[in-house]
């Protein structure tokens, strides 16, 4: 679609869908549509929609984060929003949040509880509510949210899209409503892995208006084979119905693309997350709002939610003395989740525990909130950076997953969650494409990973072909029929029926592909039987290339031929 077809199509779908509560400033559709016009196509967000949560400024539209007697006129762009329009997108509106972005389930707001978008009776998760439904919904292609304690990722996982939370610092939160300054971050969703990173890429870099922004190096991407931690199993009871099970799933289905699982005891940081609501980092929160609730208190339960303007009004009781002991305390958690998670590339959660429908939060407010936070709240803290992707479903409602790991891991769960999102294609390889070998190279700069040995049927010849560098050909022949092989009867190997021995590895559809387009003649790429009866894609060669090309099947394998004398 073309800029003006993209808005257009937006703002029909705005009308289909019929979600008034997810805004609180939308813009008129002709002005929109004016800027359309306008967008250079060659720019990389050129023809994509996005919607910005509305505790983060947008020139033109209030910002009230989600508070009426809040709302100011910003003069100019937040850097993340600014940065979104720069690369060719174009913003449609404000979106609804639990009000001062405290909250996780998107029903604290004087602007209407914002509705789940697969199930109207459900939360949506918040605080970023509006963002995620809107990007859920195909309203927009991406959207901007803010997390303190998992507002950018919870949202996401109940919503089936993707939510990136970023490194501390990597986006600027000039032009944002605080919640907890030092621990804010502004977010990302979209519906697509790479658009997510994409967006969330573009909005990275420091600001000198914002005094904690800053830069690092990223870390490297994970190994071949890399460790990935999971929760002990006493760390998961209490889940919803199903969610167990959908997350071993999950937990199988990541091994299955080569990562090693390690159950690991993640008590220092579910003990961290209790701190940030429980400790005395919520007087952060009173830092940032707590003057306008004192000062506003005859609107606390019209204007103001009132179990918002109970947790942040709490925040004014905290001391100087509870700050210290609670950062003395959270520095000993953070040193514990670092042994707990030593040699780990990351940590794979669920994002959050539980689908609450609207009425359950209303009976308990504070209490189904508090469920939803058990695998988020810690990030921030302790300074990780997370990506929840979706995982499935369960009773036909979306179940998500979180990939956690240190400050500027960044681009390394991204690698993980893209393995996930697509477990990849296996193909066998029998010759300079097995570990160690020439072209092994090739697999592992496609994305491939080492999933283990394996042997063909019996029925398979291997020959020696004259390249650069050596490798050999493989070729089926009919079962049963004659031998060809050119050396001795009764050698061990491949004579005897036992196959000729090789790799299976694992790769990405895209690096299969492209992988796959390179094969030169007379190599191709074609299905394999396996002894254990699998049939699999693999290395064969066309039979006119074997054609006085050495018969090497009796040593059973490429290793074994070139070890020979």
């Amino acid at each position: 679609m073309t800029p003006v077809e993209r808005a257009e199509a937006a703002y029909d779908r705005i009308e289909s869908a019929d979600r008034p509560e997810i805004w609180i400033h939308l813009r008129p559709r002709h002005e929109v549509l004016a800027e359309a016009a306008g967008i250079d196509p060659g720019l990389p967000l050129a023809g994509l929609v996005a919607a910005v949560k509305d505790n983060i400024d947008v020139a033109g539209l209030h910002t009230s984060a989600g508070a009426p007697s809040y709302a100011y006129l910003p003069r100019c762009d937040a850097p993340a929003v600014a940065r979104l329009r720069a690369a060719g997108a174009l913003v449609l509106g404000k979106t609804n949040l639990d009000q001062f972005a405290t909250g996780l389930v998107g029903t604290r707001s004087p602007y209407g509880a914002v509705r789940n978008a697969w199930d109207p009776a459900r939360v949506s998760g918040g605080s970023s509510s509006g963002s995620a439904v809107a990007v859920a919904l195909g309203i927009a292609d991406i959207a901007l949210g803010t997390d303190t304690a998992g507002s950018g990722r919870v949202p996401a996982a109940l919503n089936g899209i993707v939510g990136v939370k970023p490194t501390k610092g990597l986006v600027p939160v000039t032009g944002v409503v605080p919640a907890c300054y030092t621990l804010d971050c502004v977010t990302v969703f979209a519906r697509d892995l790479r658009l997510a990173r994409t967006a969330a890429e573009i909005v990275e870099g420091p600001d000198p208006a914002d005094p904690l922004s800053r830069t690092g190096t990223q870390l490297p991407p994970p190994p071949a084979r890399p460790k990935v931690a999971v929760p002990a199993p006493e760390h998961l009871e209490g889940m919803a119905d199903g969610w167990r099970e959908a997350f071993d799933a999950a937990v199988a289905r990541l091994a299955g693309t080569g990562v090693e699982i390690v159950e690991t005891d993640v008590t220092p940081l579910l003990e961290a997350a209790q701190l940030l609501y429980g400790g005395a980092f919520v007087a952060e929160r009173y830092a940032a709002v707590g003057e306008h609730l004192d000062k506003h208190r005859d609107l606390i339960g019209t204007d103001l939610d009132p179990t918002v303007a109970a947790i942040v009004l709490a925040g004014r009781e905290k001391t100087a003395v509870d700050w210290a002991a609670d950062t003395a305390r959270l520095a000993a958690l953070g040193a514990a989740a670092r042994t707990a998670l030593d040699g780990c590339a990351a940590l794979l959660t669920p994002t959050t525990t539980w689908h609450p429908t609207l009425d359950e939060v209303a009976a308990d407010r504070v209490g189904a909130n508090a469920r939803m936070g058990r695998f988020t709240n810690f990030a921030n803290l302790l300074d990780y950076a997370s990506l929840a992707v979706p995982a499935g479903s369960v009773d036909g409602l979306p179940f998500g997953v979180m990939l956690t790991g240190p400050a500027f891991s960044d681009r390394a769960l991204a690698a993980l969650a893209e393995r996930f999102a697509d477990p990849g294609l296996d193909l066998f390889v029998v010759g300079a494409h097995l570990t160690g070998q020439p072209l092994n190279a090739q697999l592992v700069q496609a994305g491939g990973t080492l999933v283990g040995p394996a042997r063909t049927a019996g029925n398979y010849r291997l020959h020696a072909l004259a390249t650069e560098p050596a490798k050999p050909g493989l070729v089926r022949v009919a079962q049963g029929g004659p031998d060809t092989g050119t050396g001795p009867h009764g050698d061990t190997g491949a004579e005897d029926g036992s196959g000729i021995e090789g790799e299976i590895w694992r790769l990405p559809a895209a690096g299969f592909g492209a992988l796959t387009a390179a094969v030169p003649a007379p190599l191709a790429i074609g299905t394999v039987e396996l002894a254990d009866g699998r049939h699999i894609s693999g290395f064969l060669v066309e039979p006119y290339a074997v054609e006085g090309a050495p018969d090497i099947t009796r040593y059973g394998g490429w290793r074994a031929y070139l070890a020979s004398p």
